[in-house]
């Protein structure tokens, strides 16, 4: 599968987003939520975590010592114990999902207490663009593109984490205000 155009920079981008809350954690043990195809980006924080397992339903087979791929659909449930990680990670996957509650749900589940969601969404600014660097110019992924269900505000994003246990510690806009960065607290 050949990659977009500017999918490896739209990557390094939410990497430099995420990896300083990954260092809080000392012996981190990571969850990345729709590890996507080649699971870039696990490896790539590979070298700061204790432990990493990536889950997709386009999950590459993956065992090393820091790092396992499981091949699932993001539906209900996750295949994990409760508290079993300390990084919840959720990088441009909640606007492709039918159930996004469903999933902050699992995600608080899973987290330890002190534990912290990360994710990275698209602004309702960007769906246009998105479109458009899609559709028009091919730089993104269409299908990626089509796939996208709803597209969040900070707003959006409060309504969705309430009642879940998870309190939402920073938002942010990034990329001229086209994505949401999220951090998230489990109580």
């Amino acid at each position: 599968m050949k990659e977009a155009v500017l999918e490896p920079l739209l990557r390094r981008m939410r990497i430099a987003q995420v990896l300083p809350v990954v260092r809080r954690h000392a012996d981190c043990r990571l969850l990345d939520v729709g590890c996507g195809w080649e699971a870039r980006f696990l490896r790539a924080v590979e070298p700061h975590i204790a432990r990493g397992v990536g889950i997709d339903f386009k999950a590459p087979p993956l065992a090393t010592a820091k790092l396992t791929t499981i091949t699932a659909t993001l539906s209900d449930t996750l295949p994990f114990a409760d508290a079993s990680f300390d990084v919840v990670t959720l990088l441009a996957v909640l606007e492709h999902l039918g159930e996004p509650r469903r999933m902050v749900e699992e995600i608080a589940r899973v987290l330890r207490p002190g534990g912290q969601m990360v994710l990275t969404v698209p602004s309702h600014a960007a769906k246009p663009v998105l479109e458009f660097l899609a559709y028009r110019l091919h730089v993104v992924s269409e299908a990626e593109i089509r796939d996208h269900k709803r597209y969040y505000g900070a707003g959006d994003l409060r309504a969705l984490l309430q009642g879940t246990g998870l309190a939402i510690e920073r938002h942010r806009y990034f990329q001229l205000g086209m994505n949401n960065f999220l951090v998230a607290t489990r109580a």
